[in-house]
């Protein structure tokens, strides 16, 4: 099994990586594999509502040229489970989460809803407030898509401003790790 976890921060080693890698810690002691990938390098524009991958049916986006998102798609379409990080900016996701949610959703939908029924969980880092509505965006992606949310203790909500601050947030800790127990146990679930 494999899970793909998305970075929504232009920081790559930043609060919202390092939530990322508590869930997937605690994926790796189930023997769960997972990979993180940054999107800030693939400079991903925005879905221009052109319906070309709707046409094509190919699970890609063949409307949008000169960025990395089709580099991404086959891992995510092909993983097991999703999480989506990102960190709060301006109480939502980053113009890099957007973008993904927004084309992946398209393409997903397009092509008879390839992410249905995998797990998708979000995982958010914020300096104080604002997080709810990011948590929320992200899950309103995972739900429109027919994607099972796993729960934790609280929402996946780590607070820090400088990077390594949100290991300071017990709970937050704790509830990413919470997190990373409980999907690994829906993963092997739903394998049987």
């Amino acid at each position: 099994m494999k899970v793909v976890a998305v970075n929504g921060s232009p920081k790559k080693k930043g609060n919202t990586f390092i939530s990322l890698q508590l869930v997937c810690d605690e994926l790796k002691k189930d023997g769960i594999q997972s990979e993180i990938i940054h999107l800030a390098p693939l400079k991903l524009q925005p879905c221009t509502a052109c319906f070309k991958c709707a046409e094509k049916k190919n699970r890609l986006c063949v409307g949008v040229k000169g960025d990395g998102l089709n580099d991404i798609l086959p891992n995510i379409f092909a993983a097991d489970a999703l999480l989506i990080g990102s960190p709060t900016w301006f109480s939502n996701v980053t113009g890099h989460v957007k973008n993904f949610i927004d084309r992946v959703g398209i393409v997903n939908r397009s092509n008879d809803h390839l992410l249905a029924r995998k797990p998708g969980a979000a995982v958010v880092a914020v300096r104080r407030a604002g997080g709810i509505p990011t948590f929320d965006a992200i899950n309103h992606f995972f739900l429109i898509n027919q994607m099972i949310v796993p729960g934790s203790l609280y929402w996946n909500v780590g607070i820090g401003r400088l990077p390594g601050d949100c290991l300071n947030d017990d709970e937050g800790v704790q509830t990413f790790r919470r997190l990373g127990q409980n999907l690994a146990w829906l993963l092997q679930k739903l394998a049987g």
